[in-house]
This record gives structure tokens, sequence and C-alpha cells, in this order.
């Protein structure tokens, strides 16, 4: 699956009530998520961080529906020969 289809999927599912929601709770929705992450990463636990992962990047597509994004297009600046800002 290509990240636009996720990205796609995810609107599909739950743009309408995440437009709802705004931008400064999804955000907050968002952090919550990373701050599992974080924690399964601390702890070591693998299927935990799979899920967690998966749930950062599904609130990131969130985040970018909702505020008009296309994160596939937007990561084009990685597959670029000269890129600059990446330390």
């Amino acid at each position: 699956m290509h990240i636009k289809e996720f990205q796609q999927l995810i609107s599909e599912r739950y743009e309408k009530r995440d437009r709802q929601r705004g931008t400064d709770a999804t955000f907050m929705w968002f952090i919550e998520e990373v701050g599992e992450l974080a924690t399964a990463l601390a702890e070591k636990r693998k299927p935990q961080k799979q899920e967690e992962f998966a749930d950062v990047l599904a609130w990131l597509c969130t985040l970018a529906n909702i505020n008009g994004v296309d994160i596939e297009k937007a990561c084009r600046k990685y597959t670029q020969q000269n890129i600059e800002g990446c330390k």
C-alpha cells in the first residue's frame, strides 16, 4: 500500500468526525499516540511498538487530511537528490 492509499483509507473512515473535532483536538490525540509509542519503545515491547507506530501514522494522516496536506507529496522532499535541512 502506498502512503496516499493509506491516507485515503483514513479519510474515508474518519474524516467527517475528524473535521468536527478540529485540528487542535486532533493534534492532542496525535501527541497522546506519540507518547504511547515512546513508552512502548522505552519498554522494548515489540507487539506494542508495532501497534503504536500504526496509530501514530493513522493520526498523522488524520491531521494531514483535515489540513489539506497530501503526505506522499510532502515526502517527496526526501526523495530528491539535494536534500537540504536533513540532519
